[in-house]
């Protein structure tokens, strides 16, 4: 399976870290490519875009801290981006979010932890069960 991974300059140096550490998986790196200043809402439009068009099924996003590219990437439909910062969330964002996206802070998560969350997070079974009917919930567009 093939991961979309994408960074701003805040998540540029996180995002070389995990490609280089993660032999076992393949990227789809949708940028940044160099620590130069970008905008986060268009790299998560462009990891997001993938996902929305299978593509890809899930990825990875990093900003300097998770947040801000968390909820451009929250604005579209059907993407479940969960900011994780251990293994617990990590954890808790499959088991009952099935998030298919998880975002990183760069400039606060070890990378070593972060690859110890991207491995939890992709080992982690979805529950489903009453966690699908909130899934439901998250997916249905607010009129």
């Amino acid at each position: 399976m093939t991961l979309g991974i994408a960074s701003d300059h805040g998540g540029y140096d996180l995002k070389s870290y995990i490609i280089q550490h993660c032999e076992d998986i393949a990227f789809l790196d949708l940028g940044c490519h160099s620590s130069d200043r970008v905008d986060y809402p268009l790299i998560a439009d462009a990891l997001c875009s993938k996902i929305l068009s299978n593509e890809i099924k899930q990825g990875i996003l990093i900003c300097g801290t998770g947040i801000g590219i968390s909820m451009r990437a929250n604005r579209y439909s059907e993407i479940r981006a969960a900011v994780v910062h251990d293994e617990y969330t990590a954890t808790m964002a499959k088991a009952h979010n099935n998030a298919n996206i998880i975002c990183l802070g760069g400039r606060i998560t070890d990378p070593k932890d972060a690859l110890s969350f991207i491995h939890v997070w992709m080992t982690t079974v979805f529950e489903s069960g009453r966690h699908q009917d909130r899934i439901e919930l998250i997916d249905t567009p607010i009129q």
